[in-house]
This record gives C-alpha cells, sequence and structure tokens, in this order.
C-alpha cells in the first residue's frame, strides 16, 4: 500500500540533509525496494509505543483509564491486478485481507495481519500473543471455543456477539435493571459436546437491546466482574476498527500509481 506522498523538502532543507540537487521519486522507490522492510516494521513498532504512551489516558465508556481493550476485526481490499499481480483475489482483480488488532485509546493499531483473501478471520487467533488482563473485542467471526478458551487460559479477557445458533446452557441469572436495555445477565456454559470440550469452563451471556436499532444483542464473556451495561459499552469500542479501515480505504493511494 502506498500513502500520498509529502511535498518536497525546500532547498535549505536538502543542503543540511548533505542533499544537494533534487531527488526524484524513482530514485526514492529504487533505495526503498533495496532495503529490508523490517527497518520500517522496527521504526513503525516504535512510533506505535510512542503514539499509545500519548493516549493512554483517554478514557472509553465502560472502562477503567488503566483498562486495555483491542478491537479486533478484518476488511478486504481491492487492489489492481496490473499494479499487485501477487494479490490475486479473481481472474480479474486483486485482493488483500488486512487483520487489524485496534487500541481505540488513540485508534492505534496494535498488530495487521495481511493475507490472501481466502484466510478465515478465526485463524487469525492463531497469530496473536494473548495480553493478560487485556479485554480483546471481536464480532461472531470470531467465535471459536477451542481458541477463545486458549486466551482465557492466558489470562485475557474476550467480548464478542454470540451466533444465532450457539448451544448454551443456562446455570443461573443475575439482576438486571432492564429499564437500561439489559435484557438478561447468565451464567452459562457451552452446550455442545465439542463446545464443551473446548471450552470446559463458565462464560457470561449477556443480552441487551440496542435503542438505536431496537435489535436485541447476545454477548459472550469471560470476565465475571464488570457491570453488565460496561460489557455491552466495550463492544460499542469495536466500532473504532470499522472507521480505521474505512479511513484507509478513503485516504491512502491503494489502486492506482
Amino acid at each position: 500500500m502506498t500513502s500520498k506522498p509529502a511535498s518536497a523538502p525546500s532547498a535549505t532543507c536538502r543542503y543540511h540533509m548533505g542533499i544537494r540537487g533534487g531527488v526524484s521519486r524513482k530514485t526514492l522507490a529504487n533505495a526503498n525496494q533495496a532495503r529490508d522492510w523490517k527497518i520500517y516494521a522496527d521504526f513503525e513498532q516504535y512510533l506505535i509505543h510512542i503514539a499509545r504512551d500519548i493516549h493512554s489516558d483517554d478514557t472509553l465508556p465502560g472502562l477503567d483509564v488503566h483498562d486495555t481493550v483491542y478491537a479486533l476485526d478484518s476488511s478486504t481490499i481491492d487492489l489492481r491486478l496490473s499494479l499487485f499481480p501477487w494479490a490475486r483475489f479473481r481472474r480479474t482483480k486483486g485482493a488483500v485481507k488486512v487483520h487489524t488488532l485496534l487500541d481505540p485509546h488513540g485508534n492505534i493499531p496494535a498488530f495487521i495481519h495481511i493475507s490472501d483473501e481466502k484466510l478465515h478471520d478465526v485463524n487469525v487467533l492463531d497469530l496473536l500473543l494473548p495480553e493478560a488482563g487485556a479485554f480483546h473485542v471481536m464480532d461472531r467471526a470470531y467465535l471459536d471455543f477451542k481458541r477463545l478458551h486458549h486466551l482465557h487460559l492466558c489470562g485475557g479477557f474476550f467480548v464478542l456477539r454470540a451466533k444465532s445458533n450457539t448451544g448454551l446452557r443456562r446455570l443461573c441469572s443475575r439482576p438486571v435493571d432492564r429499564s437500561t436495555g439489559l435484557i438478561c445477565d447468565q451464567v452459562v456454559r457451552p452446550g455442545g459436546v465439542n463446545s464443551a470440550t473446548d471450552f470446559p469452563d463458565k462464560l457470561r451471556r449477556i443480552k441487551s437491546r440496542d435503542p438505536e436499532r431496537g435489535k436485541t444483542l447476545v454477548f459472550l464473556t469471560n470476565n465475571f466482574t464488570l457491570p453488565a451495561m460496561s460489557v455491552a459499552d466495550i463492544y460499542r469500542s469495536r466500532w473504532q476498527v470499522e472507521l480505521f479501515f474505512k479511513w484507509i480505504k478513503q485516504h491512502l493511494r491503494i489502486k492506482s500509481p
């Protein structure tokens, strides 16, 4: 992916940098091609660390300022096959899938993996290093009890939507204030034979009604201490990763040179 190049430095600036003449775009492209991409990857991680420190005091609804939250999602980026022949999606179309773990505190990506279109979203959980105490917010595509249990054993929390056919067995219910839009707060276990084996521990199921769309949402989490409304608020922070993908598609020049 290529972003719009910045304006050329002034003559005075070029002189102090040791550049005595104009630098063509082709020269920069050839120089970048000869350099190891890992140099830029390391520099990116350095900048991300600085940016996350700057936004560490930003607050999110329902969370303490010190809570770490990550929103995980993916998006397909269309590419011109003539410019990116390695990104063949269909016979005449190019595309890649960008899997992103976003820190909503400042909307900073903490992890990005670029794959072909065929890689299923849930497989990216195998590439992540679970962070103990952090909340990982995901949609229904990431509902895999075996992978979620690995995250659970590593001390990480997750909040995700349940699928309509997810078999769960209710153990007990907690009181909720229905005036807030909450419908129920329950302790459950996976009901299927395979799912019960993949996730042998208890889960928490929270149902709430979205006041804007009038839709009932069902959340699953392994955190039993947060208020039910806070769990729903955490899931809403996942929208930030959607806005991140929208920004990429609107601002980065990835379809034309």
